[in-house]
């Protein structure tokens, strides 16, 4: 079988459909969509839908924006408000909340960089609720950020790091945020995914660690990834098939080229990618060319939206005055 790379529902969800002609069993989906944006609730409700898609029991919120690669200021304020939208959404913030923010990643690698990135632009209010011995404020929130780094630079677990100061500092809730995998180039740093099940850290590159999550932490997790590598072979699959596509749009229904076109099966063809690529591209993911100002735009969306559904007194202007 194949197993195609990607850390979105909604992707799992295409890969049943095209096999299969329908929708998934135990599985709920809902569609929004704005004039830039399209948001898609997929919820997986039983173990049936967990055996189909392959992710645990929970929602997996997926807001597509084509042209966030080429945002201005007006989208990045409009997406930074869906964001905090669908997670407030989600019932689980309270005013009282208190928040460990995870910046999952390497920030000495840009496509990977984006969960420290993001914790850069939180703002983080714990201290002040201990200074004051504060329990709770009528503008922010309790909330702490850390960005604990990976386990090739630390030697330690990144999950074994935060289940650490879980304990000691027992927030009621922890939010990471990584960078992901997608199957389509289409969807590298254009859309985010919300989930309530957590994430595994690395699991963008195939390295998955310690899974952050409820039955781990102790308490909820909401995770926030983008997509900002694709892998190499599904690439090189994807574009094939438009290949394909468009020479049988120019072929005569049957005809001997047309019936050797059609017999191109998706496996045959992955598996052959696979083997002719993998002696001089082994583990190869590819990334776009303007992944740096991609990750900073992405980190100001995603930091607007966290601070905006976090904190109750606060807006778009006062996020934006804190960033910049």
């Amino acid at each position: 079988m194949i197993q195609i790379r990607t850390d979105l529902a909604i992707e799992n969800r295409e890969i049943y459909k095209e096999k299969n002609d329908g929708e998934v069993p135990g599985v709920e989906v809902e569609e929004d969509s704005g004039d830039n944006y399209t948001v898609t609730r997929v919820k997986i409700l039983d173990e049936i839908g967990e055996k189909h898609l392959g992710k645990s029991k929970g929602i997996y919120i997926t807001i597509d924006v084509p042209k966030l690669k080429n945002t201005d200021e007006d989208l990045k304020d409009e997406i930074s408000q869906l964001v905090a939208k669908e997670i407030k959404g989600m019932d689980i913030v309270k005013q009282n909340t208190k928040t460990l923010i995870v910046g999952l990643g390497n920030w000495n690698v840009t496509p990977d960089a984006l969960g420290p990135k993001v914790v850069e632009r939180v703002l983080v209010t714990r201290q002040f609720f201990i200074a004051y011995n504060k329990e709770e404020d009528e503008t922010v929130a309790n909330v702490a950020a850390i960005s604990p780094g990976v386990m090739g630079l630390t030697g330690i677990e990144t999950g074994e790091i935060i289940k650490g100061i879980v304990e000691k500092t027992k927030p009621d809730l922890v939010i990471a945020i990584d960078a992901l995998a997608s199957r389509k180039m289409e969807r590298v740093s254009t859309t985010i995914q919300i989930s309530d099940t957590g994430i595994n850290p690395g699991s963008g590159i195939g390295n998955k660690r310690i899974g952050l999550n409820n039955n781990y932490l102790g308490v909820p997790v909401i995770a926030v990834g983008v997509p900002t590598v694709v892998d190499a072979v599904t690439m090189v699959n994807d574009t094939m098939d438009l290949i394909i596509g468009s020479m049988k749009n120019v072929s005569k229904v049957g005809t001997e080229f047309y019936s050797t076109l059609e017999q191109v099966g998706n496996e045959e063809k992955y598996h052959l990618i696979k083997e002719v690529l993998e002696p001089f591209m082994p583990n190869v993911v590819v990334t776009p060319k303007e992944i740096d100002s991609i990750i900073d735009d992405l980190s100001i969306i995603i930091g607007n939206g966290l601070n905006m559904a976090l904190h109750h007194g606060i807006d778009l202007k006062d996020v934006n005055r804190y960033i910049r």
